[in-house]
């Protein structure tokens, strides 16, 4: 098989051997050196206008599926004229053919596929749901990704980012908020990816249920506090930054939810919470989140304070007036 050369789009990639075995297809042609081949399109192709002889458009980096309709049409024609259509599909560049038809495999597939070792696998269900969870499964896998310092938890159901500098208190606090009942997701390092426009958060899968207590040294949530403490991913809603309160600098006392905090493109709302011994700072968080999913459905009590200040000072006015 040639190589595959995609320059610098070869950074991230799903190998063939991904699939099969998530996806437990039956493999029909190619042997364990054709599962070598990968795939960078979270997409993929539905080749009606290959299998009518027609390249304009064609983007042959995406997995094929070829479905009833596709299965029915190719079966119009002679031998040929299929293995014809077939090497349009099957070159060096497409990872690999998925079947999902009732209509069978077409021996020009399989004799083309088999001479050029090239992977098909075969698929027992609907088209619809495979292309479903399989563009699912690859816009997640090649999704742009970073990772930062911090504690990602789910409080409530909101995916809460907490940062600050080392020795602030971040693990502790997520200590007390998994007392509480709220989920780790992550503890120092936290894996982010952007999938079609959200954010989603994990560990590293060598630190996942893992957390770093300072006197305590390593802790497994799930030993210590059961199998609802920890949270495989999450969404990410909102980031808290702990401050010491010297840095907290000139914060707006009536919106502190002014700030946003920008990953791989996503502006995610930002707020600082100043640091200070008497704090409880996991029911502030709670707090926050409350707040938070407050202000989402319309409801900012900032905004209502504000507006009552503003309707008193005008009802004063008018009655100076009068």
């Amino acid at each position: 098989m040639p190589n595959q050369n995609y320059s610098s789009l070869d950074n991230k990639r799903v190998y063939v051997r991904e699939l099969k075995e998530r996806f437990h297809f039956e493999q029909l042609c190619g042997n364990e050196q054709s599962l070598e081949r990968y795939i960078i399109a979270p997409d993929i192709n539905r080749p009606g206008l290959e299998l009518s002889g027609y390249l304009g458009s064609s983007d042959l980096k995406r997995v094929v599926i070829i479905g009833n309709k596709e299965g029915k049409y190719i079966n119009q024609f002679d031998y040929e004229t299929q293995k014809a259509r077939f090497e349009i599909i099957t070159d060096a560049y497409t990872p690999c053919i998925i079947i999902s038809s009732r209509h069978g495999v077409p021996q020009a597939l399989i004799d083309l596929a088999n001479y050029r070792n090239f992977p098909i696998f075969k698929y027992e269900g609907e088209t619809y749901r495979l292309t479903v969870d399989l563009v699912s499964f690859l816009a997640e896998k090649l999704a742009d990704t970073t990772c930062v310092h911090g504690v990602m938890m789910n409080v409530y159901g909101t995916g809460v980012l907490i940062m600050g500098n080392s020795g602030i208190g971040k693990s502790e606090l997520a200590l007390a908020l998994i007392k509480k009942g709220h989920r780790l997701i992550a503890d120092d390092r936290v894996d982010i990816s952007n999938v079609a426009g959200r954010l989603i958060c994990e560990a590293p899968e060598l630190l996942k249920r893992y957390m770093e207590i300072r006197g305590l040294g390593i802790v497994n949530v799930n030993y210590m506090f059961g199998g609802s403490a920890y949270m495989e991913k999450s969404n990410l809603d909102l980031v808290i930054k702990l401050l010491p309160m010297a840095e907290t600098g000139d914060v707006d006392r009536l919106d502190p939810h002014n700030d946003s905090f920008s990953i791989l493109g996503v502006e995610v709302p930002l707020l600082k919470i100043p640091v200070t011994e008497s704090k409880s700072l996991s029911t502030i968080v709670e707090a926050a989140v409350t707040n938070f999913e407050l202000k989402s459905m319309g409801i900012d009590a900032n905004q209502m304070f504000c507006n009552q200040v503003y309707d008193k000072i005008v009802e004063k006015n008018g009655e100076k007036n009068k």
